[in-house]
């Protein structure tokens, strides 16, 4: 059995992880702590397994992709596909700040990328390298560095 007191020091730790992975892949506060609650369970699930070959924050990473990309499949099953609220990609949780409306604009353009692309990207901007994104996504780290440069390139089209 897992040590629970162990598990929750490890969420309440990286629980930022988590929270960034919801906000990309989720469209709503409610639906936000539906897939928190499930990354989270899904992690005590694993948690027994989890060997320490690769670090705590990037096992969290996987789980926590591989859980949002089959929760929004399961999602668009149910509803035949998932609508982005605009009012929700301009909205900004904090003061209206230059910044805010940046990182909520970058996040707004997030959301239209592919689930795929969604994970790596947030992956590379939490400052991960090519080998930890190869390692979480199960990617080459030559095909993960092919992969970013496209995103890349497409999100500076969006943007101009």
């Amino acid at each position: 059995m897992p040590d629970k007191t162990e598990f929750i020091a490890i969420i309440q730790e990286n629980e930022g992880l988590i929270y960034k992975v919801t906000k990309v892949y989720t469209n709503s506060r409610e639906d936000a702590q539906d897939l928190y609650q499930e990354i989270v369970y899904q992690l005590w699930k694993s948690f027994g397994t989890f060997r320490n070959e690769s670090k705590i924050s990037t096992w969290m990473y996987r789980i926590a992709l591989n859980t949002s990309i089959a929760h929004l499949n399961k999602e668009k099953k149910k509803r035949g596909h998932v609508e982005i609220d605009e009012g929700l990609l301009n909205k900004t949780d904090h003061s209206d700040t230059i910044m805010d409306e940046r990182s909520e604009m970058l996040f707004g353009l997030i959301k239209k990328l592919s689930d795929i692309e969604k994970g790596i990207i947030l992956l590379y901007l939490e400052g991960k390298s090519y080998e930890e994104i190869a390692a979480i996504t199960g990617f080459t780290a030559s095909n993960v560095g092919t992969r970013l440069e496209r995103i890349k390139q497409k999100l500076i089209s969006q943007i101009n």
